[in-house]
């Protein structure tokens, strides 16, 4: 009986142990994945991307262990302070301290912008599939609802679906999710009109699969890396609109810690109390940098034009 042997550096692994860890090194070096994931890390920009990421996700996690003050605990002695030993970041207008809003308002934005992402692409990508792959007076009808939906600048929409729904957290993640839904269903379209004709996806249809069968599983997967790029853009877009929502009084209210809303409390302090202003807008321009460094990157290795070069 033939032997399967692979070769473990300069030797060839013949035993069980040896040949399940050759073939999973090998799969490693040679699969599509490890090929984006090793482009990527080529990436100077993306690499910086994820660096600045990594740090707000693990500041967001371990904020209660992160954080020297109760962010809602108030002290009016210790009002508009500077930062100093026992305010790192300063202090608010009521004694708060700016370091311990800032770490949880982190945790804030990035559960915004995840979920409301999550909510755009799980109405925009099935609604694209389905336009595209069925075309004809559906796909006219639709891509009208789209071209209205586009009409209306992301954060104007966003404003009027909070207007109907009620100020709040949760109603700014369901807006900025549904000014989303243009964006991913014009792309999974587009991607949906060039997949359909490929051979595979006519032989599907040939052999009698169901049309949802062949939309989830021959014709959406190789939608996927387009979706996963978006998805990075559109998460920095939604911290933006989250921040710029709260900011306008439409998202998180007081005393919740959210970017946006540490912002718009100091506006009235920013000759007296600089850092009020200064900390949160650098930490949502660094977020949004961040993510469309990654966006960027991802977009490189996922293409294998670019790999190739």
């Amino acid at each position: 009986m033939e032997r399967n042997e692979y070769r473990t550096g300069g030797a060839i692994a013949t035993s069980a142990p040896e040949r399940k860890r050759a073939q999973l090194a090998h799969w490693f070096r040679n699969s599509e994945w490890s090929q984006v994931f090793r482009h990527l890390l080529r990436n100077r920009g993306a690499v910086v991307g994820l660096v600045i990421i990594g740090t707000f996700v693990i500041a967001a996690v371990f904020a209660p262990y992160l954080a020297t003050h109760n962010p809602l605990e108030t002290s009016l002695t210790t009002r508009l302070m500077g930062p100093g030993a026992e305010h790192w970041l300063g202090s608010d207008e009521l004694g708060r301290d700016l370091f311990s809003r800032m770490l949880y308002g982190g945790r804030i934005s990035l559960n915004i912008g995840i979920i409301s992402v999550l909510i755009g692409a799980a109405i925009g990508v099935p609604v694209g599939a389905i336009s595209g792959y069925y075309g004809g007076k559906l796909d006219i009808i639709t891509q009208r609802f789209i071209d209205i939906m586009i009409a209306f600048p992301g954060i104007l929409l966003a404003i009027v679906v909070v207007a109907v729904l009620g100020v709040g957290v949760q109603n700014v993640m369901i807006a900025v999710g549904i000014a989303s839904v243009p964006v991913y269903a014009r792309l999974v379209r587009g991607s949906v009109l060039s997949v359909k004709e490929q051979s595979y996806v006519k032989a599907a249809k040939a052999a009698g699969i169901s049309d949802a069968a062949i939309i989830f599983r021959h014709v959406l997967p190789n939608c996927l890396a387009p979706i996963i790029v978006q998805s990075t853009f559109q998460i920095a877009t939604a911290i933006l609109w989250a921040a710029g929502l709260s900011f306008l009084g439409l998202g998180a209210q007081a005393p919740m810690p959210e970017w946006g809303r540490i912002l718009s409390q100091g506006r009235g302090y920013m000759r007296t109390a600089a850092h009020l202003t200064t900390f949160p807008g650098i930490a949502i321009l660094l977020m949004v940098l961040g993510f469309n460094l990654l966006g960027d990157g991802l977009r490189d290795a996922l293409d294998p034009k670019s790999r190739g070069r």
